[in-house]
């Protein structure tokens, strides 16, 4: 363990492996992984006024807000669970985002410890979210060829036989995706690397050299 608080972003394209490094490093120093995309669906769940006024945006098929975004991650780092620190993993995306983060955290007097970039070219990228399918029953995801479960056709986890793919996983959608995380999410990268906050790590090596790379940049005790 740390032994301190840390918090730390994990950015990188879509398909970069950032969420699994994210789940890797909670279990080792247990902070909460907070994925923005699950922290969006939860608020929904729970019917609070900022959910319903989320799910009435997402019917009428528009984008929340960055203001919308930035008050619910701020509700939830004020949970007990993120006291000692916590991983964000997809948030900010967007300049204004981290901007408007940076500012939040200020506030809250939370020093950001590191913005780990996990850089993956484009066609490994588009290997990986392709082959990539998941247990119907509880959700352990697993690849064509990366990450295939022990037994043919049976979940490691929990013994489920039904599997999906996620049905943006095809060639166009994963196209579309990267020019918008260019277009839109990249350009945070130089942002903070500017405020010497940046801490690029390459992704194309197995899980476990990924995660040990990690560990080393936030200087983790083994």
């Amino acid at each position: 363990m740390l032994g301190r608080k840390i918090h730390v972003v994990f950015t990188g394209a879509p398909g970069c492996g950032k969420g699994t490094q994210a789940r890797i490093l909670t279990e080792k120093i247990d902070i909460p992984h907070l994925s923005t995309g699950e922290i969006l669906r939860a608020e929904i769940k729970k019917a609070t006024p900022q959910g319903l006024q989320l799910k009435e945006l997402l019917d009428k098929g528009n984008l929340a807000t960055d203001e919308m975004i930035i008050d619910i991650v701020s509700c939830r780092i004020d949970e007990p669970d993120c006291k000692d620190g916590f991983i964000l993993d997809g948030f900010p995306r967007t300049c204004p985002q981290a901007e408007a983060m940076q500012k939040m955290f200020a506030e809250k007097n939370i020093k950001l410890d590191a913005v780990i970039e996990i850089q993956v070219p484009d066609e490994i990228i588009m290997e990986r979210i392709l082959g990539r399918y998941a247990c119907m029953k509880c959700g352990q995801g697993y690849h064509d060829k990366f990450l295939k479960p022990k037994v043919y056709g049976v979940c490691d986890k929990c013994g489920g036989t039904d599997f999906y793919r996620r049905i943006d996983d095809n060639r166009e959608t994963v196209q579309n995706r990267l020019v918008n995380y260019r277009a839109l999410t990249y350009p945070t990268i130089p942002y903070f690397e500017n405020q010497g906050l940046l801490r690029t790590v390459d992704g194309t090596s197995t899980i476990e050299a990924v995660s040990k790379k990690i560990d080393e940049v936030l200087g983790i005790d083994k």
